[in-house]
């Protein structure tokens, strides 16, 4: 899902990186109003753990690479959208800056789908699907694959935009692997977030119907 440099036109990458930079200006509000002190180490943890789940890339046909994303997570247990965005600018950068895993140039597609993406849809459909079910664990696992999916559909249809990859093979390539992939992408959000408020539910958010 890391889009390299020279995949996307300077053109385009530009616009992403302006849409990028907006959700980023939000998140850094986000984070001075709600990013109590104690709420340091447990982001500190959560990119770790975001930068150790995506260490893990498959290669893909008429695609990037297909690995887990972790913003779900991120954005359920610090109870914002926004987190996401954070926590996955954070790692990202690091990731392009130092380990050259993806580009520069295109770093704001890569926010705009993993981070933004990531973050909005496996929030809301937390709490959507929560709200429904009243069952916290069963939504996160359904909000984490579907975060990983869509942003896998969004990274297919950015390069077909660009001229890169063909649509239907993008599409067909990208989606067919995270749909798996993604399926460990909602168990781990499930189970960390069960963990979590099993450990520590002092440090959690408290999405609705978490308990310890």
């Amino acid at each position: 899902m890391h889009i390299p440099d020279a995949f996307i036109p300077i053109g385009q990458a530009l616009v992403y990186w302006i849409i990028a930079l907006i959700f980023i200006a939000l998140a850094l509000r986000w984070a001075r109003s709600s990013m109590k002190e104690e709420k340091v180490p447990l982001v500190a943890v959560l990119a770790a753990g975001v930068f150790a789940i995506q260490a893990v890339n498959i290669p893909i046909p008429w695609g990037t690479s297909g690995h887990m994303v972790g913003a779900a997570l991120a954005a359920i247990v610090l109870g914002s959208p926004y987190a996401g965005v954070f926590v996955l600018t954070l790692v990202l950068l690091v990731q392009g800056i130092i380990f050259g895993d993806g580009g520069i140039t295109v770093m704001g597609a890569n926010i705009i789908n993993m981070g933004v993406v990531g973050g909005f849809v496996g929030y809301y459909g937390y709490t959507a699907l929560n709200g429904v079910m009243n069952n916290a664990y069963v939504a996160a696992f359904i909000a984490g694959w579907a975060s990983l999916f869509i942003s896998a559909i969004l990274c297919a249809v950015e390069l077909a935009i660009a001229g890169t990859f063909p649509l239907d093979l993008g599409l067909t390539f990208m989606g067919t692997y995270h749909a798996v992939i993604g399926l460990i992408e909602g168990g781990i959000t499930a189970v960390a977030l069960y963990l979590i408020a099993s450990a520590r539910p002092d440090i959690l958010e408290r999405p609705a119907g978490v308990t310890a």
